[in-house]
Order: structure tokens, then C-alpha cells, then sequence
């Protein structure tokens, strides 16, 4: 009898799957994300500082189901009288700077200061798969650990400059939650930094010396709304470059009008890495709070976000609604087609759609 051929390919046994720390809480965890979210459960879990109530209740705010955003409504409703209790703090920089180093070395400082802290992170969305890595709890492996620490990474989707659609939202429900530190972390890119600085208490741009930052900082719109400058990784060899772009970046803020705040920005250099001059910045942080508590600018600047965001929820609540009308599609993609086959231009077409749409209210 011949010989069986020989092949390179040939099945192996498979490994087996790991063992689970609590198998018990499977059937739990799953019939929990099969029954439908009871708008009153998660604000009673929310205010008792549940995590898992806290994450299904941003899950909603996020979504774009109708359904969600009415139940997701109810939420925020009853979380407001419990909000505004934290401070938020706006960190960005451009990719490279050492955000998420910094974030978990600054994060965990507070918490070990009996902190709660709560990172929203804003994680860019693709221009052409929509899609996002959502990496942060993994660059934070320490501070994600960390029982007074909670992170949620979100996609920027499609709006401005890479914040998340409802992070203006999210914020009410961590503050509930009961998170004393709220900090926002950018994209660093587009204007991200603008709508950021929106939604916080403080805007603190990290900034790194010799790489041409220095120049830069200057002739970006970006340095008037920092509240302080961070240059990070100021260590080994270095520290020299960022003591020198230290003192190049105080004369650039030298250039810009007094804050209506009563605060003159500053410039600190840390190491994220190697946990120094953190503190420092929490320092200059508390005192820039101090100040404007007492001249009563902090609530000031509330009130005006306030009235930011209620413009801004009102335009994309209209925006919605236009586009998601069945006849508007239709007449928007008969439009589409038109316009691609020069017969007609994007201004008489806008003017078509917008007043088929004013005949339809």
C-alpha cells in the first residue's frame, strides 16, 4: 500500500478557552444588554456612582435612535439638579505631545489627592470608514485601573472638529455620578480646541520644546484661549530646550489681551513621564479657581456655555430633523444627481429642497 503523502498542513489541537474570574455574572451582564434601558434604573444607579449604569446612560445619550434620545432626555433631565459639582478641564496638543501620558500622570495625582476624576477622551473618527480606535483605556492601563477614575473614550464622528456630538451631555451624567475633575481630552487637531473651550472651566495647552513649537505657538489662535501652557517632556537632555521655549512662550503670551477672566496665563514644564512638575499645574489650576470664584467669573462662564450650547443643540436638532425627512432625501438625491450633471447649480438646488421642506411644516 503507497505511502500516505506528506503536507505541510495538518490540523493541530486547538488551545483552550481561558477560565473567567466570574462565570457567574455572564447570564447577568447578558440579560442586561438584552433588556431594554429603564430611563429611572440608570438615574438611580448613576446618583448611587454605579459605573455600568453610568456607561449605558452615556451609550444612549450617544446614540442616534430616536428612541434613545427620548429616554436619554429623561436621564439628563433628572441628572441636572445634581450636576455642575465638578471642574472641567480641557487638555489638548498635537499628536506626539504625550496627551494620554500626561492625562493618566495628572489623573492619577488627583485621585490619590481624593479625587474623582472622569476622562472623557475624544477619539478621531476616519474621514472615510467613519470608524475609530477607541485606544485610550489602553495607552491608560494605570489610570483605567484606578477605582476614583473612570474613562470613556468617544468618536468624534462629524462634528466640529472632533468632539463628540454629546459630550456636552456626558458631562452632566459624570457629574452626577458624583467626579469632582472632569477632563476633556481633543484631538489636537481642527478646531477641536474651540469647542472645547466651550465646555470647560480651564483650557490647558501642552505644548513641546524644540520642535518648532515655539514659532508656532505665536502665530496660532490657539494660545489666546489656553489658560496655562504645559511644555511636557521636559527631561534627560531636554530640559535645556524647554526652559528656553519656557521663556519664548511668556513673551508670546505677553502678546495677547488681558483675560476677561482677571487670570494671566503662565507656563509650567513637566514630565509626564517621569511624574514631574505635575503637581505644579494643579497647583496653578486651584489657583486660577480660586480667582475666578471670587470675582465670580467661574459662574459667568457658565452661563454663557449655557447659552452656547442651547444655539448649538438647536441647530443640530433642525439639522436632524431637515435631513431625515423622507421627502427631503428624495428630493435632495434627485437634486444630488442634477447637480453632478450640470443641469442645474448647488444654489438653485439649495433653494429648492429648503423650500420644499418650509411647505412641509
Amino acid at each position: 500500500m503507497a505511502n500516505k503523502k506528506k503536507t505541510a498542513l495538518q490540523e493541530q489541537q486547538g488551545v483552550s478557552e481561558p477560565e473567567i474570574i466570574n462565570t457567574a455574572s455572564i447570564p447577568d451582564i447578558k440579560s442586561k444588554r438584552l433588556k431594554n434601558p429603564v430611563p429611572e434604573k440608570l438615574v438611580k444607579g448613576i446618583l448611587n456612582r454605579n459605573i455600568s449604569d453610568l456607561s449605558r446612560a452615556i451609550t444612549l445619550v450617544e446614540s442616534t435612535n430616536p428612541k434613545h434620545a427620548k429616554q436619554a432626555h429623561t436621564i439628563i433631565k433628572a441628572c441636572l439638579p445634581h450636576a455642575n459639582t465638578s471642574v472641567r478641564i480641557g487638555i489638548t496638543g498635537v499628536p506626539g505631545v504625550g496627551k494620554s501620558t500626561f492625562i493618566e500622570t495628572f489623573g492619577s495625582h488627583l485621585t490619590q489627592l481624593g479625587k474623582r476624576v472622569a476622562v472623557l477622551a475624544i477619539d478621531p473618527s476616519s474621514s472615510l470608514t467613519k470608524g475609530s480606535i477607541l485606544g485610550d483605556k489602553t495607552r491608560m492601563e494605570t489610570l483605567v485601573k484606578d477605582r476614583n477614575a473612570y474613562i470613556r473614550p468617544s468618536a468624534s464622528g462629524n462634528s466640529l472638529g472632533g468632539v463628540a456630538r454629546k459630550t456636552r451631555e456626558t458631562i452632566i451624567l459624570c457629574e452626577a455620578a458624583g467626579f469632582d475633575v472632569i477632563i476633556i481630552e481633543t484631538v489636537g487637531v481642527g478646531q477641536s480646541e474651540t469647542a472645547v473651550h466651550s465646555m470647560v472651566d480651564f483650557f490647558l495647552l501642552l505644548k513641546l520644546a524644540g520642535a518648532g513649537d515655539e514659532l508656532q505657538g505665536i502665530k496660532r489662535g490657539i494660545i489666546e484661549m489656553a489658560d496655562a501652557i504645559a511644555i511636557n517632556k521636559a527631561d534627560g537632555d531636554n530640559q535645556k530646550r524647554a526652559k528656553l521655549a519656557k521663556v519664548e512662550f511668556n513673551r508670546a503670551l505677553h502678546l495677547y489681551p488681558k483675560k476677561a477672566s482677571g487670570w494671566t496665563p503662565k507656563v509650567k514644564v513637566c514630565s509626564a513621564l517621569h511624574n514631574e512638575g505635575i503637581d505644579d499645574i494643579w497647583k496653578l489650576i486651584s489657583e486660577y479657581f480660586e480667582l475666578t470664584q471670587n470675582n465670580d467669573y467661574f459662574n459667568t462662564k457658565r452661563h454663557e456655555q449655557n447659552k452656547f450650547w442651547l444655539i448649538q443643540t438647536i441647530e443640530e436638532r433642525l439639522k436632524f430633523d431637515f435631513f431625515n425627512q423622507p421627502n427631503i432625501k428624495k428630493a435632495l438625491t434627485e437634486q444630488l444627481k442634477l447637480v453632478e450633471n450640470n443641469e442645474t447649480t448647488p444654489f438653485v438646488a439649495a433653494e429648492l429642497v429648503l423650500e420644499l421642506f418650509a411647505q412641509s411644516r
